[in-house]
């Protein structure tokens, strides 16, 4: 990533997309749950953004580019640090990953959406 990634990034980020969405803004400072699912979201803020920032650092200490576009992907939208719009903050900023360096940026138009939503819950639990 030609800049380091930080909750600071990742805020404006998740804010622009929801306020096209018509969602909720910022970190989320209540419990939330996922329908049909045992996972358990952090349920605070300050949980929660100690751990986007570890996250942050993680991704920042890989040298490979899959990798960090993998971790991005998979760890922004399990912290689940929103009240909506998670795991399309996560897609978009693993893709500026992948595209600030050359890459073509990942698409999942192939897969529907019920599959990927029952593989992103199979992953939380």
């Amino acid at each position: 990533m030609a800049t380091p990634l930080n909750v600071a990034g990742i805020e404006p980020i998740h804010s622009l997309l929801m306020k096209a969405l018509g969602g909720k803004q910022n970190i989320r400072r209540r419990k939330v749950g996922i329908a049909d699912t045992n996972y358990l979201q952090l349920d605070n803020e300050c949980q929660i953004r100690e751990t986007m920032q570890l996250t942050c650092e993680l991704v920042n200490s890989k040298s490979a580019l899959f990798e960090k576009a993998l971790l991005v992907l998979v760890l922004l939208s399990y912290i689940q640090a929103f009240d909506d719009g998670n795991e399309r903050t996560a897609r978009i900023i693993s893709n500026t990953v992948l595209i600030d360096h050359q890459y073509y940026p990942i698409w999942f138009l192939t897969v529907s959406s019920i599959d990927y939503k029952k593989a992103m819950l199979m992953f939380y639990e």
